[in-house]
């Protein structure tokens, strides 16, 4: 089953579940405080009152199995995802377009992690997330993120990010919301970064981000 794709209501409390994309309806997600009345088409800078309301303390594990918490952001652009292995087409498009956005940025990539954060901490082990994450396609060095049902279910609340397990059995899918983070390097929420914007476009809002400091 395909994860969901998300646009976003400004105004809205709360995360919603959506229809599935066949149903070719608008599919929405109610994104906490932020203004973001068509942020999901151009990923622009949310305005600063919204800033607050995206992330927050986490305490998570990497792919070497090692205990990290927020600080992991500091330092570095981080652009924060969430997702699972065994995600049919949103997770492996979406880190393979980052992937493509970080050769983009040439040097400054350096000054930039991805951070994939699992909604399926039942299948993905830290073992699991570091086999995926090894990937030519996806960004070099990124971070994978795991840990208990309720540590994950804790770092989406902060993100405002959806997730919903959808199926029974060993091949359940996991529902989830499809944009990105974008976290400066004091770990402040920057901008959303839409499931369908190009590397190009990726690469440049990034850069814009970094001249802006």
């Amino acid at each position: 089953m395909p994860a969901t794709i998300v646009q976003f209501v400004p105004g809205s409390e709360s995360p919603m579940p959506f229809e599935p994309q066949s149903t070719r309806r608008p599919l929405l997600l109610a994104l906490g405080g932020l203004a973001v009345a068509g942020l999901a088409a151009c990923g622009e800078r949310a305005a600063p009152a919204g800033e607050a309301a995206v992330g927050g303390p986490f305490r998570l594990v990497n792919q070497d199995g090692r205990a990290v918490d927020q600080t992991l952001l500091l330092g570095k652009w981080s652009v924060v995802f969430f997702g699972f292995t065994f995600c049919p087409d949103i997770c492996p498009a979406t880190l393979a377009t980052l992937g493509q956005a970080m050769g983009l940025l040439g040097p400054r990539a350096k000054d930039v992690q991805v951070v994939f954060v699992s909604v399926d901490p039942e299948r993905d082990t830290p073992a699991q997330l570091k086999t995926y994450l090894s990937s030519p396609a996806f960004p070099r060095n990124a971070v994978g993120l795991t840990g208990s049902p309720d540590q994950v279910a804790a770092a989406a609340k902060a993100y405002k990010a959806y997730y919903q397990k959808s199926g029974t059995g060993a091949d359940y899918s996991v529902d989830h919301s499809a944009y990105a983070y974008l976290m400066n390097p004091k770990g402040r929420y920057d901008r959303l970064l839409a499931q369908n914007l190009t590397p190009e476009e990726i690469a440049r809002q990034i850069s814009d981000a970094m001249r802006r400091g």
